[in-house]
């Protein structure tokens, strides 16, 4: 008869031994995987990689599609965290592939990184500069090419400018409603009907659409259904586009006052008081908002508390929106004059005299884009104020948008231009069915404006053109990557 004592033994030796085996099957056929920090972004995105299920203690090589972009070393667990790249330049709209690989083996893992720029709100920024630095597609050798992509009829004049973000179109319209539209097609995801005119300029941040209506109240809808999550009245109609920035939505009303609202929750944080209407759209910058008023005035208040630090006193109304480039303030005014003001001080550095200014300028480059209702676009010296060039258009509300070396703008003629940013030369034009007051927004290759005509527009390059303005990456094949011997070990 057998020992019971010794068939526990060997029984307990048995389950261990099995248990063992499981355990290193498991880590044997554990297949490495990755964690991107984002889903998605502009060229020149960081992206933070993390990884794990990979040989304890070896190299990694870490891709942007087939260039190998840094070096890491696993851990004793075979993982690594927030290894840095970036996505580069020159990365086209679409998507692209991240791969972590092995040195010397072809163990690794893959996920897919969209590239996409969005124009989120009136000014692309909160500091209004109105440039989206990241367009790598349309530019002066291209832009000739634009087409009519589609356009959406809406049922009243488009004077609101188009929003877009993560592949949607948001826009006004006279008709009372704001609109959701597929940016690829004519097709409507939602609208909102505000049952009154809609003249302010959507702007997206956090999940949520903000704008302001003829009603006297300030919208937040969910970006993905329409469904309003907030609403604030204030006193007076609303023409200022919203500018978003830390988590506060900075908004004027004719009425005369700028409000700040707590972009989650609507609630008002601050308000100040000018002596007439604020029809200009705010400016955010280094804890700043500037803000011009029909009361002639530019001010500059702190962005926390609404305290005034300095304003400026212009010959006329201040319709245009300023803009915050390089430590000044750029806005026109209905003076006639274009001025350029210590962003600090208020302090005038210089001012250039064109006719009427309603719209508001965009900075790239060292130049100040601006439009006057004398009919030219003007092109300045940033730090001079010195004309470097002008193109006569028709009675221009619109504001231009800069985009790798091409201004786009609309005029009261119904066109739209794109002109080279160096010499204003004309180098592409659409006439609409009516005037364009709408400004721009140029994304992913592709042009959105709006028209009296009830229409919003969409401009992209022609299918099969070598330059087509979205590019979707093959997923590299793991054998075929090669690894940059000249990468140093990053830390991580």
């Amino acid at each position: 008869m057998s020992n019971p004592r010794e068939f526990s033994r060997t029984t307990t030796f048995s389950v261990a031994l099995f248990l063992a085996c499981l355990l290193l099957s498991g880590i044997a056929s554990a297949s490495p995987s990755i964690s991107l920090s984002k889903k998605s972004g502009p060229p020149t995105s960081q992206i933070l990689v993390s990884g794990r299920g990979f040989r304890p203690n070896v190299g990694v090589d870490i891709y942007f599609d087939t260039k190998d972009e840094a070096l890491v070393v696993t851990n004793d667990q075979g993982e690594f965290e927030d290894a840095k790249i970036y996505a580069p330049r020159s990365a086209r709209p679409g998507d692209h592939w991240v791969t972590a690989l092995e040195r010397n083996n072809d163990k690794g893992a893959q996920e897919p990184f969209l590239v996409q720029t969005d124009w989120s709100q009136f000014h692309f920024d909160a500091d209004g500069r109105r440039v989206n630095p990241y367009e790598n597609v349309l530019s002066p050798e291209t832009v000739g090419n634009l087409e009519l992509k589609w356009s959406y009829f809406t049922g009243g004049g488009v004077e609101s400018s188009p929003a877009v973000a993560n592949g949607v179109v948001y826009v006004g319209s006279n008709d009372g409603s704001v609109y959701a539209l597929d940016a690829k097609a004519d097709a409507k995801r939602w609208s909102y009907d505000t049952q009154t005119a809609v003249f302010s300029s959507p702007a997206i941040a956090e999940g949520m659409v903000y704008f302001g209506a003829e009603d006297n109240n300030v919208y937040a809808l969910d970006v993905r259904t329409g469904f309003m999550l907030w609403s604030y009245t204030i006193h007076g109609n609303v023409y200022s586009s919203p500018a978003v920035a830390n988590g506060v939505v900075y908004i004027g009303s004719d009425y005369g006052n700028l409000y700040a609202l707590n972009g989650r929750t609507g609630v008002l944080l601050w308000s100040y008081t000018t002596d007439r209407a604020v029809d200009s759209s705010p400016a955010v910058a280094n804890g700043v908002v500037y803000i011009g008023s029909d009361d002639n005035n530019v001010y500059a208040l702190d962005a926390k508390t609404g305290a005034k630090l300095w304003s400026y006193t212009t010959g006329s109304d201040v319709l245009s929106s300023p803009t915050v480039a390089n430590g000044v303030v750029y806005v026109g005014s209905v003076d006639k004059n274009v001025y350029a003001l210590n962003a600090s001080t208020g302090v005038l550095l210089w001012s250039y005299t064109t006719g009427y200014v309603d719209s508001s300028p965009a900075v790239a480059h060292g130049v100040v884009y601006i439009n006057s209702r004398d009919g030219n676009l003007y092109a300045l010296n940033a730090s001079t104020g010195v004309l470097l060039w002008s193109y006569t258009g028709n009675d221009v509300l619109s504001s231009p948008a800069v985009a790798h070396g091409v201004v786009y703008i609309g005029s009261g003629n119904g066109n739209v231009y794109a002109l080279n940013a160096c010499t204003g030369t004309l180098l592409w034009s659409y006439a609409t069915g009516n005037y364009v007051y709408s400004s721009p927004a140029v994304v992913n290759g592709v042009v959105f404006v709006g028209s009296y005509d009830g229409n919003v527009y969409a401009f992209g390059l022609p299918r099969g053109d070598e330059a087509e303005q979205e590019v979707t990456s093959q997923r590299p094949d793991l054998n075929t990557l090669r690894p940059d011997f000249s990468l140093k070990v990053s830390k991580w």
